[in-house]
């Protein structure tokens, strides 16, 4: 493919990645910042990537290897009394951010976030999510269970029954 095969891909494709940068970052911002990176690795590269059908999980790898480095440095938000500009986040934050697990999601470290929105919203499997977070699939499973234990603790009327 070409350049314009890139330009195609990246125009077809932006929703669904965009979703799994925000829900990664949780803020449409970083999330924005997260994918055009992403993109921005994929295009250069787009020659040599061979099978253009796994050209998602391509960009999602970079994402994750991206968020994995910030990781160590990255500081906890600070709630503030005023808030920014709610903006527009294609109809995602408008349904996420009024469910009460959403909330509790975000609360979550990145490492967790990041394997539960790779297990169950991209529906990966444990051994796809661990490639794409480069650890073992005990860690995985972990980090899953860690995370689905805290949700649990505070969201104690709400069923979470996720495989």
């Amino acid at each position: 493919m070409t350049e314009a095969g890139f330009e195609d891909f990246m125009a077809a494709r932006w929703g669904p990645l965009y979703r799994t940068a925000y829900l990664l970052t949780g803020d449409r911002h970083q999330a924005e910042d997260l994918l055009q990176d992403a993109l921005a690795r994929t295009c250069v590269r787009w020659g040599s990537i061979r099978d253009k059908r796994a050209a998602d999980a391509y960009v999602r790898q970079a994402m994750v290897r991206q968020m994995t480095r910030a990781w160590p440095r990255r500081r906890r938000e600070v709630p503030t009394e005023v808030l920014p500009e709610a903006g527009h986040g294609g109809g995602l934050d408008l349904r996420a951010d009024h469910l009460d697990l959403w909330d509790q999601i975000r609360l979550l470290p990145p490492r967790m976030r990041a394997t539960l929105v790779l297990r169950y919203v991209e529906d990966l499997t444990v051994e796809a999510t661990a490639a794409e977070l480069g650890c073992s699939t005990g860690s995985v499973k972990s980090q899953t269970h860690h995370a689905l234990k805290r949700l649990r603790a505070a969201l104690p009327d709400h069923e979470l029954e996720l495989r």
